[in-house]
């Protein structure tokens, strides 16, 4: 059965004349003749009475009609809808971010961005920062953000990818403040008392490169390793429960060291420099995805030349 076949039917309904029917759908006679017969060949009946002139419907194409109507007007709704969808869809720029830059930076990041470009079309998706590439490599979305560090490798190939820097953070080492009047809380620790650690997941980038700085430290740090999340908001909130120490991103703890609640439990050595990247496919992406990108590579370029 072909969608035609029922907007001729209509058609017949409407004119009740083959011949008038065939000239509204472009069409000969014979052709039109031929697409009702068959139409009335896959419901099983006939749906016209030709005996009478004009030409009728039979009791069966009366009953007919009000599902040839219902279905089309379903299909004609969907097929507008699809279209807006696309539409809406082609200007929305999608992005993927891990939690931590969901909460602190993303909203005044954009924000700082719309005062050029006036309001985005945008829609934020949260995650870890192996569930953001994933979502970057499978092309759910145009732009990834995440924290980086040059001993981090995200999988993300170079000939594939592209990234350009949007911020810079710092992971420091922190401790409750309740913790901070014991010595042996502060960094490197001592092997005898060695210091309660919170610490990233496996999947996390900003955990390996922790795990990186730790293991390339000139002065081994002594680490109990007693609790992991994913999470860089679970481990401020056990840090400033005073379950350990924990290196969180500077830009999620402004507040807690302004208070007093966190403390900063070591030396500058212990400071971890990260940067944050905008990633993107080398693909083409939707017009307004690649004007956004745009925005960066001409400042950039006016960077370079300055």
């Amino acid at each position: 059965m072909e969608i035609k076949w029922l907007e001729d039917f209509l058609s017949l309904v409407d004119t009740r004349n083959f011949s008038r029917s065939a000239e509204i759908r472009n069409t000969t006679q014979p052709a039109f003749s031929r697409r009702i017969k068959s139409l009335e060949g896959w419901v099983g009946t006939t749906l016209f009475d030709r005996s009478t002139q004009p030409i009728g419907l039979t009791q069966a194409g009366n009953h007919f009609r009000p599902y040839v109507e219902e279905v089309l007007r379903r299909l004609y709704q969907g097929r507008e809808e699809v279209r807006n969808t696309d539409k809406v869809e082609a200007s929305t720029i999608t992005f993927a971010a891990t939690h931590s830059l969901s909460l602190t930076f993303f909203p005044a990041w954009i924000r700082s961005i719309e005062y050029r470009t006036g309001v985005l079309s945008t829609r934020l998706d949260s995650g870890q920062a192996e569930h953001c590439t994933n979502t970057l490599l499978r092309g759910d979305c145009h732009f990834m953000l995440c924290h980086t560090h040059d001993s981090v490798d995200l999988g993300l190939p170079a000939n594939h990818f592209s990234s350009t820097s949007v911020g810079e953070d710092v992971l420091l080492p922190v401790i409750s403040s309740k913790l901070a009047n014991n010595k042996h809380n502060i960094l490197p620790g001592t092997a005898k008392n060695p210091i309660d650690y919170l610490a990233y997941a496996e999947t996390s980038a900003i955990g390996r490169a922790v795990e990186n700085m730790l293991a390339k430290a000139v002065k081994p740090a002594h680490l109990n390793k007693v609790f992991v999340s994913q999470l860089a908001g679970v481990l401020k909130s056990m840090s400033c429960d005073g379950r350990g120490l924990s290196w969180l991103p500077k830009s999620q703890i402004k507040e807690e060291l302004k208070k007093g609640d966190l403390v900063i439990a070591g030396d500058d050595s212990w400071a971890l420099p990260v940067e944050i990247r905008l990633f993107r496919s080398r693909d083409t992406l939707p017009q307004k995805s690649e004007e956004f990108w745009s925005l960066f590579v001409d400042a950039s370029d006016a960077l370079a030349q300055a």
